[in-house]
C-alpha cells in the first residue's frame, strides 16, 4: 500500500539563496541597509585626519594631542593651520617649556594637582633609540626637551604632508 505524504513546507516559501529574500515578500531588513564605510570615496576630512594620525609613525604625537584636546574637529583644524609644534601647542592654549633633561620616574611621583603634572608621556622612539618625554602640566604648559620638541615638530610636518597628499 503506497501512502502519499504531502510536504508541510511549501517550496515557494523557501529562502531564495542568492538574494536572501522570501519570494513574493519584502526583502530582509539587513538587505535594505547600505554600507557607507564600503565606499572609501566618501571619507571626510575629519575621518582622514583620524586615520592618518592613528598610523604607527604618529603614535607619540597622537598621545600628546589626545591629552591636550578632546575636541577632535578643533584639533584637526588647528593641526592644519599650525606652522610648527610650538605654534600648535599655542593654538591649543599651551605654552612650551624646554628643559635640558626630564627624569621620567621622578615625574610620575609628582602627577596630580599637588605636584603640578597632569600627564607624563614617556615616548621612546625605537628606530633612533631615543627617549622623548613630554609633561603636560596643570598650569597649561607642556614641558619637554629640545630633542623631543624637534622630533615632534618633524612628526607634525610629516602628518601635515600626508594630510595634504591624501585627497
Amino acid at each position: 500500500m503506497a501512502v502519499a505524504v504531502a510536504s508541510a513546507i511549501d517550496p515557494f516559501e523557501s529562502i531564495h539563496k542568492r538574494r536572501g529574500t522570501l519570494p513574493n515578500r519584502v526583502p530582509l531588513a539587513f538587505d535594505l541597509m547600505t554600507n557607507h564605510s564600503a565606499n572609501p570615496g566618501i571619507e571626510t576630512t575629519q575621518q582622514r585626519f583620524e586615520s592618518i594620525l592613528s598610523r604607527e609613525p604618529f603614535t607619540g604625537l597622537k598621545a600628546i594631542l589626545d591629552c591636550l584636546s578632546r575636541d577632535r574637529e578643533g584639533l584637526c583644524q588647528e593641526v592644519r593651520g599650525s606652522n610648527s609644534y610650538e605654534d600648535l601647542l599655542a593654538r591649543l592654549g599651551y605654552r612650551i617649556t624646554l628643559t635640558k633633561q626630564i627624569h621620567v620616574q621622578d615625574c610620575y611621583s609628582r602627577v596630580g594637582a599637588a605636584g603640578g603634572i597632569r600627564a607624563v608621556l614617556a615616548y621612546h622612539d625605537i628606530p633612533t633609540q631615543r627617549s622623548l618625554p613630554t609633561l603636560v602640566n596643570f598650569d597649561s604648559t607642556v614641558t619637554t626637551t629640545p630633542k623631543a620638541a624637534g622630533f615632534f615638530n618633524e612628526m607634525l610636518a610629516a602628518l601635515k604632508t600626508q594630510l595634504s597628499a591624501q585627497k
